[in-house]
């Protein structure tokens, strides 16, 4: 990785390795980062924003992969490490896909100009295929893009960790009368992702809502769509992921 060099720097220059992780996580802020590595050429070596952009298992440097650490912002340009790899494999859905009649009932001809992850993540909301696959007729689109979470805390191993206003991403936030469904779509084939892409934005909406919150990851690859739902058995507990269930299907 580009990046490895830097967080080798890094590492040294805070003697993180150290750290005993077994008392607390090790803080990190974007000081900090940009100090040991100002003196790097290229700016994937030295631009806080890249450095700490480690959204896959693939992503982790070396240093942190070789001893099992990973990193998680707890605040806007604040970091912590921690000990063990919280990722989630994405496996394959190896039944046969299903044929899905869409209820538009008509053909989306801008539908089929580009490729990209939210316009099939469109299409499938159009051709009722989320609603489908949930079980919830009602779901109205409410929510895009990037928003900044509430102060929570939770849980990670055997830490508790506290954390208020890191911006998330949402690729889509759906809403019917009793559920709330967040999906995190991807427009190729994904192997594992970070759990922190489903379980802050989990927390961010479920501080204001009653309501069921249904967590999808979706992907389109090439006539199939394939969506995976997960669930946190403990709201509060950043390890308690697991996977309920999964689909694949064609639109016809």
């Amino acid at each position: 990785m580009a990046n490895s060099e830097s967080w080798k720097k890094i590492f040294v220059d805070y003697n993180i390795l150290e750290h005993d992780f077994e008392e607390a996580p090790f803080f990190l802020d974007s000081w900090m980062i940009k100090k040991s590595v100002q003196d790097f050429t290229w700016t994937t070596q030295k631009e806080v924003r890249i450095l700490c952009k480690q959204d896959s298992r693939e992503d982790v440097p070396e240093i942190m992969r070789e001893n099992w650490l990973f990193l998680l912002p707890i605040k806007n340009w604040n970091y912590i490490i921690l000990k063990w790899q919280w990722y989630i494999d994405i496996p394959e859905i190896n039944q046969k896909s299903e044929i899905y009649n869409s209820k538009i009932g008509f053909e989306l001809e801008s539908s089929k100009i580009w490729n990209s992850e939210m316009q099939h993540l469109d299409f499938a909301y159009a051709s009722s295929l989320i609603r489908t696959f949930v079980k919830d007729q009602t779901l109205v689109l409410t929510i895009r893009w990037r928003k900044y979470t509430p102060e929570f805390s939770f849980k990670v191993w055997k830490h508790t960790i506290n954390t208020k206003s890191v911006q998330t991403e949402v690729d889509a936030w759906y809403e019917g009368k009793d559920k709330i469904v967040l999906i995190e779509a991807k427009n190729s084939k994904t192997k594992n992702t970070i759990i922190r892409q489903l379980f802050y934005p989990r927390k961010q909406r479920k501080i204001h809502t009653e309501k069921e919150v249904l967590l999808i990851f979706f992907e389109k690859r090439w006539k199939e769509y394939f969506m995976w739902q997960y669930k946190f058995l403990d709201e509060d507990n950043y390890n308690s992921i697991k996977l309920i269930k999964t689909w694949r299907y064609i639109i016809e």
